[in-house]
């Protein structure tokens, strides 16, 4: 079976090439359809990378979601970012990230410094 696969150029186009993708999810590997379903991933990978962007998460809302992740305390926060009320004023938005800090972030939880250091 051919599969007639072209660039993808509208958003009508995106629409269709993801419910295809839908309609080939489970295919099994080393079958046409796997083949497809590779070649169409690429395809609106490279699309959505151009014509929809994602921007870097805000710093404060990027250390939030990391110690959710960790299951981390505002305390457990205190050797990399100071005291209690630092920790406090940063985490609302009072106080931004000093250089020191974003270095300790970066260094103790793995936080990309480019996501702590911002837009």
């Amino acid at each position: 079976m051919t599969v007639d696969i072209r660039p993808i150029k509208t958003i009508e186009d995106h629409a269709a090439v993801l419910k295809r993708i839908g309609e080939l999810w489970n295919a099994p590997d080393g079958t046409e359809e796997a083949d497809e379903l590779d070649i169409l991933a690429t395809l609106v990978e490279a699309w959505e990378r151009v014509n929809i962007p994602i921007e870097p998460p805000d710093p404060v809302d990027a250390l939030l979601f990391r110690m959710d992740q960790m299951g981390l305390t505002r305390r457990q926060l205190e050797p990399y970012i100071g005291s209690r009320g630092r920790v406090s004023e940063v985490l609302s938005r009072r106080r931004p990230l000093s250089l020191a800090m974003i270095r300790r972030l970066h260094a103790g939880l793995g936080i990309p410094a480019e996501v702590l250091i911002g837009r």
